[in-house]
């Protein structure tokens, strides 16, 4: 086996299994390339995928026109495919001698899962601390409303026994 040969036998098995999925486009946004991450990713095949407009899989893609009309790569671009449960960070960059656009996608979804969960437990952890200070403060109105009732009825009581006694002495 020459150098070329292996060469391109490593590139395969680079492309085969990389976990992030790799997508490439021509300057028409046409998928000529998908790896096996991108279509687990996606939930299709490369048969379902190749030659389809990028806009069919991926929606917007702006940010693949952009890079390859200035010529600029995109780095740490994160996007939500709710459609398929994912969200990916992208870094998308042009290869003009050859007149595509690649894409490399890395799959954020757990991460970003374990952060709403996050959020949410948050969420409801300070909607239960309001409800227990709201409840403190109820229950503290209520004690001192008591307590300003027979606060009340002492002093009354105390100022018609001091009348009494004051009425006895004069």
């Amino acid at each position: 086996m020459g150098n070329q040969s292996q060469s391109q036998l490593l590139w395969k098995l680079l492309w085969d299994y990389d976990p992030n999925g790799l997508v490439v486009v021509n300057e028409n946004m046409i998928i000529t390339l998908v790896n096996p991450a991108f279509c687990a990713m996606f939930k299709t095949t490369k048969e379902q995928l190749l030659y389809k407009h990028a806009r069919d899989v991926l929606g917007d893609v702006k940010d693949f026109q952009v890079a390859w009309e200035e010529n600029r790569v995109f780095k740490s671009r994160e996007k939500q495919y709710p459609k398929y449960d994912l969200y990916v960070r992208k870094v998308i960059f042009p290869i003009k001698n050859e007149g595509l656009v690649a894409c490399i996608m890395v799959d954020l979804s757990h991460e970003w899962h374990q952060r709403n969960e996050m959020l949410r437990i948050k969420r409801e952890t300070l909607e239960q601390v309001n409800e227990v200070v709201n409840k403190q403060m109820h229950v503290a109105q209520e004690i001192a409303g008591l307590l300003g009732e027979t606060t009340a009825e002492t002093k009354v009581s105390l100022l018609k026994l001091r009348e009494m006694l004051e009425q006895e002495i004069m």
